[in-house]
């Protein structure tokens, strides 16, 4: 008992430890009753227990075990931490307590393991559960099988992983034991019950009597849909609302939610991937290419078993699909054919998705193969196609299709439409956009027409699929000119067909056309097809705009119905918009007569061609009035053109009677239904005299009427066609003139580019000036709306020439083209009917590109030119990469057919030649802009091997590998980049190269999307992983982009899949999540079509969302602020042109002379630190960004509203850039008046203008610099300093300048940096600058150097931030730079940082290649041989300097400041212009020769200098004056004059002239052979040693090659080299100060002069060996044994 009342006393949670059963089950009864009585799960008490709860189950005692079990229960229940244990509890229980004979422990373990699953740690459970099943004990198998059975039961497939438990249920099947099979079938039906047919494929292989068994308990399954019966504790809600629809009978209403509740389970998604290249036989790429069929088809029989795995490892199968190709295509047994179709199907079906890439190259030949009859080629050949569609998507493989459509062979053709048919059957509406069905439905229109019947029927059942997927509004437009026949037909076939999608796409279609009916009367059709857009538009951005633009929408409609006559289906397309011209045949001259004279006056017909000019005119009168009076539909256009067209007609000479008449065929042409056959009579004669001083302007007025009528794309081919086949100059150029005005009017779209640029190449080699001024104006406009890549077409023209386009395009820069303002109110449907689909916008902006002539060239890629490039040697593969480059160059714009191209070009991403890959990347970039929009069909096979080279371990190789990226992805946009596991990975590769590169560029790109595929889902996982890399720039850039990713996916999405991370890493990702979603950007809002698109009423209403940053409303006004022309087009009232700067009322001048009267920044207090704390706690957007958003700019426009003036800030926000010009010129003015105001909004000023910095107006720019120089001359000043704030947001992008092309700019920002050092510490500046130096621009690289250089010039050493060593190590980087300039400039900022700090540089710099090393030296060596003018500089500069510079921030008084920003410039000035010969110091100059031979002084100088400094060596040495500050004590000694001396001497030793070297080395060893002199070579001695190894380089390499030297000259060199050599190695003290890396090279140049052969013939040559031996041995006794020894060890 004694020993009872000893652990009763003890507290509960050291009775559950004892080692007494009793003690541990008296523990475990008053834990559990603790648990039962805490309410509270945060308590303090359950975290006592949180190690003992793993003991409460592991217990040895089975009665005491049982009572933990409870207890543990209880506390997993309750406890919120209890998640903590989740991995050790289940753990014990699974190898503890599922091996117990008693059922209740195993009830009770089982029970705990669903209690964690349900406090949402299903994943750990899952997880030891399995490893459970690998246990020798039968009974811990079973117990676990059973428990994985009921969560699955009760928690669902939504919460239970399945694929895991799938994986091992073969396994199980194949167990001994009787119990595990059991249980095994048990957990297998239920599985079945939540996937159904899904778990077949996994279980196929198992035993058969297994599987019939499984067969016949799942046909016992209900079929309803099964639902959890138990949830997590975050769905408990749910829970309560199920009961209560079940309480309440709601089963009905709650079925529908539970259909979405129980996920599609795809069997793919269950399956092990197989690899399967590896298990290729060795030979089979020589056996598929044997003579003997029987070994071709042996090859394909070991492929065909192979490919049978249903799911297949992702690799590289490009080799074997060619392989399969070529059999398709070209072999002539047809079972082969068959057979290597069968292939196909299984690749495709095995690798899906990521087999897309290789779908563009198969897809023709399978296509061109369907010629063959037999069924089953035939059969096989359709398997394959249709599993190779599902791998990629119609947009990509359409180019393909069409192509073969056109095939003469029947078979062929009706094969192509079958598949067509069976591919859209696969559709949606919203996947079969216009723009692709408008192509196919061409196509298949063609062969409706047919003569072969087969044909006809695949094309009928291909358009009646079309016309099932999205409906009847879609596909008629393109089915106008069938008849009712054959649209019978078509819609027969459509009501036959079943879609791959069920209901859905069916209910899809019906909905957007049953919709509108309710709201509208079916007399409306255009309006109600708007309504029908607005409802299933799934963005929310035009639902909003519908409203303003309804108003002016139904009454234009209108009337194209009434005078156009056939359908006003209200369609976009060009298509649509021809079916409605006026058609009509064309009548004779008799007829003409008869209809003119029923509605024109008799006098007028026959007065038409009288010999009397009053009479004709007259008559013309006359026959004016008439025509005004005409009602529309009676005006008989061709027959009144004809009359006017009746002699004299054209030729007519009186000018007043031609300009009626001129006018009056305008009036036809814009009253009338004026048709082409009417134009065709008039154009040749307007034309004719549309040079006619006197009649032109009629002339021109009626082209642009009939082109109006007839449309413009028609009317100006025929006109420019009829200019240029006559010679007339005046016509030509007045015709180019009126096309130039006309584009303007009416808009780009629809007309032949092709045909005008072969009108205006004509035109520019025309020898009459003003016809060519013409055509380069022409070009102009044309450039507003097809873009730089005009250009390319004209690149061959004079140089003269080129030059005057080039200007004016110039001229054209910066401009958007103006809305068009005719040719919309008679096809007034095709501008209006802004709800069409989606994918509109794109359309729009495609059209200019789809325009452009492409060239075939896949011709050119022959069999020989993919061979070459290739090759085995590299020289011949760059032969072929540069004959790639040289038929894209040729072509200019391309046609997506290449060939071969994308396989050979993806095989040399990959080269081992860095240089063939920056080539191969360069010919990507060429292709992106060749192809255009066309490339998105190489994004899979090609674009995501260029992302693979991202993770190249070249800085140059990833920026071209960007730069190819960007230029792709700006043709193709980022969809096809994100569909797909291919993106996902890319990141998924541990390569941190690879992974901040890509990840940068997604940072880049999301912000600007407004939706994305729901693919980037798959991407997250891989992000998680990315911002717990090593690499510490893969961990920002992960950081960077988190934000992005959830902007598009949403906070929850990203939340949820955090689950499958470990706990720890789990938790740091949550927080981030957090951070992130604070920093969440709002997505893009959708552009405003207002812009491109104003009709009528409606323009004004769309420019008011504040989503456009650069749109304002001022008070009482509604302001839209395009440019002026756009304004007039729109029809914007008075009021709101006088917002635009016009001249204005007198009351309104008064108002806004009020307003500016008074200051312009107002100063609000606090107001600067107030949104400083607004930053910093987030509250508002940091100013961070790579280009402005409009987010950012509406932002800073609500911070400037109350603290600068109102009409000042309607200027600053203007869209025009001369009104930003009128503001800069503002602040200017104000500069002195009001300083506090500037300084009080210095934040705001310096944000605006790092916008200014954004645009492509160069006079803004320079005004904006010209400010900046005033501004910050001002505050320093003013003693004014720079917060971080400030800093941070503005000079980032005012370096970003610093690259710019014109050297006007690039000073203007040199000079402001120069000034910023006297209101912002010149350390804290260094980073900036140094962040500067990383861009891709080699200009800025290369400018920001210089700066670097001149700062440490300019203010010392302590300047480099964060630490002299690891800037230095930054700088020494560039000197590799592939650029000139900025090697240039890192070598000399390295060589400034010598200057002051001598051969510590070597030191600070790190490691670099010998070649950057060898460039340093020289660079150093060529300083070190000016004379010593820097000390006298010094003392010259001393006076000027009154004030110790050792703090940055000292700097900030007026006086000393523009001292130190005098010597600034000065170091700039010489640095940034080195052609100024007289201006650039020596040490950075480039003259060798000047340098080599300026031997005569250095003869003359020498023995005088040493010997007077070596005379005051040991006198007191006196404090250096300092170069422009102060620098650290130990830098002292290198600016005495003994040491400059030394220094001097010692660069002698490397001199490329060998008396030069001589007489150095005499003098250095004239200093070590004296003990009291030695000591001053101490500090020196590297420098001497790489000098002399220098040299010792010089002569290996130049002097024994050289045969014009006598070899005796040599031979005393060497004497002399070997002689100093040895004397320095005598002198312990002075060879211990010898470093490991300069021993290394010396013992290098030792060694490499022993083993020379030309030595040894030489006549002392013995004797310079013995020599170097002695002194090789002199090296190893003295030197510094660590040093030398660490040498050697590197050796082995």
């Amino acid at each position: 008992m004694g020993d009872d009342s000893e652990w009763m006393k003890l507290p509960v949670d050291q009775k559950c430890e004892h080692k007494l059963w009793k003690a541990r089950l008296s523990g475990y009864e008053e834990a559990l009753k603790i648990f039962q009585k805490v309410k509270d799960e945060k308590s303090p008490e359950w975290s006592k227990f949180l190690g003992l709860i793993k003991k409460f189950v592991t217990d040895s005692n089975a009665v005491v075990q049982l009572k933990g079990l409870e207890a543990a229960l209880v506390y997993v229940e309750n406890a919120h931490v209890a998640g903590k244990t989740t991995g050790e509890v289940v753990s014990g229980v699974v190898s503890k307590v599922f091996n117990q004979p008693k059922a209740k422990a195993k009830e009770l373990g089982i029970e705990i393991c669903l209690m964690y699953i349900e406090i949402e740690k299903g994943e750990a459970v899952q997880e030891e559960l399995l490893k459970g099943l690998d246990n020798k004990n039968p009974k811990i198998i079973v117990a676990c099988i059973e428990t994985l059975r009921k969560a699955l039961s009760e928690f669902g497939s939504k919460i239970i992983l399945l694929k895991p438990i799938i994986k091992v249920l073969p396994k199980l099947f194949e167990s001994r034991e009787k119990a595990v099979r059991d249980e095994a079938k048990l957990i297998a039906v239920e599985i079945y019950r939540w996937i159904r047919d899904a778990l077949r494929p996994p279980l196929q292989n198992i035993n058969s009597v297994q599987l019939k068994e499984l067969e016949e308990e799942w046909v016992k399954l209900p079929t309803g849909a099964p639902k959890p019966s138990r949830f997590l504790r975050s769905q408990q809600e749910l829970e309560a609302k199920l009961e209560q629809q079940q309480s309440a009978g709601g089963d009905a209403e709650g079925g529908g939610d539970d259909g979405d509740e129980v996920p599609q389970i795809d069997a793919y998604e269950l399956l092990e991937a197989v690899e399967i290249l590896s298990k290729l036989p060795k030979d089979f790429y020589d056996k598929i290419e044997a003579k003997k069929w029987q070994e071709r088809k042996e090859a394909l029989e070991a492929v065909e078993v192979l490919v049978k795995n249903p799911k297949l490892e992702a690799g590289d199968y490009a080799d074997l699909v060619k392989a399969l190709k070529k059999v398709v295509g070209k072999d002539t047994n047809v079972m082969l054919v068959a057979l290597a179709a069968k292939c196909l199907t299984g690749l495709a079906v095995g690798l899906r998705k990521k087999f897309g890439q290789y779908a563009g190259h198969v897809v023709p030949t399978i296509l061109e193969k369907f010629k063959e009859k037999k069924p089953q080629v035939v059969q096989a050949l359709q398997e394959a196609i249709d599993a190779i569609f599902l791998t990629t998507t119609l947009q990509n493989i359409s180019e393909d299709i069409l192509a073969v459509m056109d095939n003469k062979n029947p078979t062929i053709k009706q094969q192509t439409s079958l598949f067509i048919a069976r591919s859209f059957r696969h559709c949606t509406a919203s996947t079969l956009p216009k723009s692709l069905l408008k192509p196919f439905c061409a196509a298949l229109l063609k062969h409706i027409n047919d003569s072969a019947p087969e044909v006809r029927d695949a094309a009928f059942e291909a358009l009646g699929t079309a016309l099932k997927v999205v409906g009847e509004k879609a596909v008629n437009p393109f089915l106008a000119d069938v008849d009712k026949l054959k649209l019978d037909k078509i819609k027969e076939c459509s009501e036959k067909v079943e879609l791959i999608h069920g209901k859905k796409a069916g209910l899809a279609a019906d909905k957007k056309e049953v919709k509108p009916v309710p709201g509208r009367t079916a007399a409306s059709g255009a309006a109600g097809d708007k309504d029908t857009k607005d409802v299933s538009a799934p963005k929310p951005g035009p639902l909003k705009k519908a409203p303003a633009t309804k108003p002016g929408g139904p009454p234009k409609k209108g009337k194209p119905a009434a005078q156009g006559g056939t359908g006003s289906t209200g369609t976009k397309n060009k298509k649509g918009l021809e079916t409605k011209e006026i058609v009509e045949p064309e009548l004779s001259i008799e007829v003409c007569e008869e209809k003119a004279s029923a509605v024109l006056p008799a006098p007028c017909i026959q007065l038409l061609d009288s010999s009397n000019w009053k009479e004709r005119l007259a008559c013309m009168e006359e026959f004016q009035k008439a025509v005004e009076l005409m009602d529309r539909t009676e005006m008989p256009c061709q027959a009144l053109v004809r009359m006017l067209a009746k002699k004299p007609g054209w030729k007519e000479t009186n000018f007043q009677v031609m300009q009626m008449k001129l006018h009056i065929v305008a009036l036809i042409a814009q009253k009338g239904n004026f048709s082409k056959t009417s134009a065709q009579i008039v154009l040749d004669g307007l034309v004719d005299k549309i040079g006619d001083v006197k009649c032109g302007n009629n002339a021109k007025e009626a082209l642009t009427a009939i082109a109006e009528a007839c449309m413009l794309p028609w009317t100006a081919e025929q006109v420019m066609s009829m200019a240029f086949s006559q010679k007339n100059p005046k016509n030509q150029s007045e015709t180019l003139n009126w096309l130039s005005n006309a584009i303007k009017e009416f808009g780009f779209s629809g007309l032949n580019v092709k045909a005008f640029i072969s009108n205006v190449k004509t035109a520019l080699a025309a020898t009459n000036p003003a016809v060519r001024t013409s055509a380069i104006t022409l070009l102009g406009v044309m450039y507003l709306y097809v873009g730089p890549s005009l250009r390319m077409f004209f690149e061959d023209e004079k140089p003269a020439l080129l030059s005057q386009i080039d200007a004016e395009f110039e001229k054209m820069q910066g401009q958007n083209p103006p809305a068009p303002t005719r040719g919309i109110s008679k096809h007034s449907t095709s501008g209006t009917d802004e709800g069409e689909d989606g994918d509109e916008p794109d359309d729009g902006g495609n059209d200019v590109v789809d325009l452009l002539p492409r060239t075939e060239i896949s011709d050119k890629i022959t069999s020989e030119l993919v061979s070459k490039i290739g090759d085995k040697n590299w020289k011949i593969r760059k032969e072929g990469l540069d004959e790639v480059a040289g038929i894209i160059n040729e072509a200019k714009f391309i046609q997506p057919n290449i060939g071969e191209l994308p396989t050979a070009l993806k095989g040399r991403l990959n080269d081992s030649n860095k240089i063939l890959v920056q080539q191969t990347l360069n010919i990507l970039q060429q292709l992106a802009v060749a192809m255009g929009p066309n490339i998105k069909q190489h994004v899979k096979n090609l674009g995501i091997p260029i992302i693979t080279v991202l993770g190249d371990s070249k800085n140059n190789v990833r920026a071209a590998a960007l730069a190819t990226v960007n230029a792709w992805a700006e043709q193709t946009g980022m969809k096809e980049w994100l569909e797909g596991e291919d993106l996902s990975e890319e990141l998924k590769k541990e390569n941190p190269f690879l992974r901040q590169e890509l990840l940068g560029w997604l940072a880049e790109k999301l912000p600007t999307l407004r939706s994305t595929p729901t693919d980037l889902i798959l991407c997250v996982p891989h992000l998680y992983s990315c911002l717990e890399d090593r690499n510490g720039d893969v961990r920002k850039k992960a950081q960077d982009a988190l934000p992005f990713f959830m902007m598009h996916l949403g906070y929850e999405k990203m939340a949820k899949a955090t689950g499958k991370l470990k706990p720890t890493s789990k938790d740091q990702v949550l927080a981030m999540l957090e951070k992130a979603k604070a920093n969440m950007p709002a997505k893009p809002a959708a552009p405003a079509k207002a812009t491109s698109k104003p009709v009528g009423g409606s323009a004004p209403a769309k420019f008011q969302p504040t989503s456009a940053p650069v749109e304002d409303s001022v008070s009482g006004t509604i302001e839209p602020k395009p440019d002026p022309k756009k304004a007039k087009a729109l029809g914007v009232s008075s009021k709101a042109k006088t917002a635009q700067g016009k001249k204005v009322p007198s009351k309104t001048t008064l108002k806004d002379d009020e307003d500016k009267s008074g200051p312009i920044f107002i100063l609000v207090p606090n107001g600067k630190e107030q949104r400083m704390r607004d930053e910093k706690s987030l509250k508002v957007l940091k100013w961070n960004f790579t280009t402005p958003r409009d987010e950012y700019i509406e932002q800073l426009k609500t911070q400037m509203s109350s603290c600068v003036a109102k009409w000042l800030q309607d200027e600053m926000f203007h869209s025009d850039f001369q009104h930003h010009n009128k503001a800069l010129a503002v602040m200017v003015d104000h500069l002195e008046s009001e300083k506090e105001g500037v300084i009080g909004c210095l934040d705001l000023i310096l944000k605006w203008l790092t916008l200014r910095f954004f645009d492509t107006n160069t006079s803004v720019l320079m005004k904006a610099l010209e400010y900046l120089k005033l501004l910050f001359t001002l505050l320093s000043e003013e003693e004014y300093h720079l917060t971080e704030n400030e800093a941070s947001s503005f000079i980032p992008y005012l370096i970003l300048k610093v690259g710019e092309p014109k050297d006007v700019i690039r000073k203007d920002v040199r000079a402001i940096l120069n000034r910023m050092c006297l209101v912002y510490p010149a350390s804290k500046m260094f980073p900036f600058i140094m962040e500067g130096t990383k861009s891709k621009n080699s200009k800025q690289r290369a400018e920001c150097l210089e700066e670097l250089g001149c700062l440490v010039e300019s203010y010392g050493m302590n300047v480099c931030q964060p630490t002299p060593g690891k800037a230095l190590k930054e700088i020494a980087i560039h000197i590799g730079d592939r650029d000139n300039a900025v090697r240039n400039a890192a070598l000399n900022t390295i060589v400034t940082v010598y200057n002051v700090h001598g051969d510590q540089v070597f030191k600070l710099i790190g490691t670099l290649s010998e070649k950057d090393m060898s460039m340093l030296e020289e660079r150093i060596k060529r300083s070190a041989k000016r004379p010593s003018a820097a000390p006298i500089k010094q003392v010259e500069e001393k006076p000027q300097r009154t004030q110790s510079m050792s703090s940055n921030a000292n700097m900030l008084r007026k006086g000393p400041a523009e001292d130190m920003s005098s010597k600034l410039n000065q170091a700039r000035s010489m640095s940034g212009h080195p052609e100024a010969a007289q201006m650039v110091r020596r040490e950075f100059q480039l003259d060798l020769d000047e340098i080599e031979n300026d031997n005569g002084t250095v003869r003359c100088e020498m023995p005088e200098l040493v010997q007077h400094k070596l005379d005051d060596i040991f006198e007191p040495v006196l404090i250096p004056e300092p170069k422009i500050r102060a620098v650290s004590p130990h830098f002292d000694d290198m600016h005495s004059n003994t040491a400059s001396t030394i220094n001097f001497i010692i660069s002698q030793v490397a001199s490329g002239d060998i008396n030069t070297s001589i007489q150095a080395l005499t003098q250095i060893d004239e200093v070590l052979r004296q003990e009291d002199k030695a000591e001053a070579m101490s500090g020196h001695i590297d420098q001497f040693l790489i000098a002399t190894f220098m040299q010792l380089r010089l002569i290996y390499n130049t002097h024994m090659a050289d045969e014009k030297l006598e070899k005796d000259e040599i031979i005393k060199l060497y004497s002399c080299i070997i002689g100093n050599m040895i004397s320095l190695f005598q002198i312990e003290s002075l060879a211990r100060e010898a470093s490991t890396g300069v021993l290394k090279d010396l013992m290098h140049g030792l060694i490499t002069l022993m083993l020379d052969s030309r030595i040894e013939d030489l006549e002392e040559g013995q004797q310079v060996i013995r020599s170097v031996n002695l002194l090789v041995v002199k090296v190893l006794e003295k030197s510094d044994q660590t040093n030398i020894l660490r040498y050697i060890c590197t050796q082995h």
